[in-house]
């Protein structure tokens, strides 16, 4: 998923064990474990502990404010796409992006959490998104890298979320993963065509685009489980189904395949087979890089929050007109 869902500020006392009340019982408790054993689903009218309820809307939150927000770095590249058809291809993807963003709004509100609330703690800076998108889209390579590689670590992220234990989070996945999965294949088939018939400077394009973005994805999974403590309870209560490591590698060995077929090489020098673990072998991420960048200093946080504000701003008048239609039919229903 493009988030960092376990790691913002308040995760640690979201995250622990409620303290037990009236409405908390142990025995609604000892009822809510067991559906989780079982791996059955929590819907939203079912009872369900308030760490668990508080872990859903941020995860699923964050999640959407990604989506919302990864819309900005590719809409800048509509209007200077290189052919017809790419402009179409870019326009579609867009637009699957604000769809995935409203598709997990909605899985949100049924936490009973509004989508103005959550909107306003992504304007103001206090809600977090994936880091991915606050680096710069330099050229056109860049758009194909993004849907192979950042597109490509969302879906490996994004897949287990389908059996994610609460039920309307894990049906949104469904059809979200489906779109992914076709962002991933038009982003490598871009990047093919460059590589396999472009100009040296289109191929030297698309290596470097490989090389800024590699470590980047990488990072994307979140943190080392050794430093990622609230993952365990996540994994615990089925949200989330497999550690951040093991995503990472699974990525790695999926990802370096495509890249020998596209012909470019990642920029990882200690990168290599170990026919022993049966997995490839990775460098050290930079990590304070990435906490750099989700707590606000990347190279273009500011630049996406503002744009993110003024969208919202001028889209007002909008919003008010669906609202008075909509009071309108409520009252013309009502005098028939």
């Amino acid at each position: 998923m493009y988030t960092q869902s376990f790691i913002n500020a308040d995760a640690s006392s979201a995250a622990a064990p409620a303290q037990v009340s009236p409405i908390e019982s142990p025995e609604r408790m000892a009822a809510f474990d067991r559906a989780i054993d079982a791996d059955g689903r929590i819907e939203p009218q079912d009872w369900m502990p308030q760490a668990y309820r508080k872990t859903l809307i941020r995860q699923i939150s964050q999640h959407a404010h990604s989506e919302i927000v990864g819309m900005l770095p590719e809409g800048n590249w509509i209007s200077r796409a290189p052919s017809l058809k790419r402009k179409a291809i870019l326009l579609a993807k867009v637009q699957d992006e604000a769809g995935h963003g409203l598709y997990l709004y909605s899985a949100a509100e049924t936490l009973g959490v509004s989508r103005d609330s959550l909107l306003d703690a992504l304007h103001t800076g206090r809600a977090k998104y994936s880091s991915i998108f606050n680096y710069p889209t330099l050229t056109w390579a860049d758009v194909g890298v993004i849907g192979w590689l950042v597109d490509g670590a969302a879906i490996m992220n994004q897949i287990p979320l389908c059996r994610c234990s609460y039920g309307p989070y894990a049906r949104a996945m469904i059809r979200v993963c489906k779109e992914e999965s076709f962002h991933q294949r038009q982003g490598y088939e871009a990047l093919l065509v460059m590589m396999k018939e472009g100009t040296d400077a289109q191929k030297a394009m698309v290596q470097d685009a490989v090389n800024r973005w590699w470590w980047k994805c990488l990072a994307m999974f979140g943190p080392p489980d050794a430093d990622s403590p609230n993952s365990a309870q996540g994994m615990r209560w089925g949200i989330k189904r497999i550690s951040n490591d093991d995503l990472r590698q699974k990525f790695v060995d999926a990802t370096i395949p495509q890249a020998e077929v596209l012909g470019v090489t990642v920029p990882d020098p200690d990168l290599k087979w170990n026919a022993d673990r049966g997995h490839y072998d990775f460098g050290a991420i930079d990590w304070d890089e990435f906490w750099a960048t989700v707590n606000g200093n990347g190279p273009c946080n500011r630049e996406r929050l503002a744009t993110r504000v003024k969208a919202w701003d001028e889209g007002q008048w909008v919003r008010e007109a669906a609202v008075a239609h909509a009071n309108k039919n409520k009252r013309e229903e009502k005098a028939a």
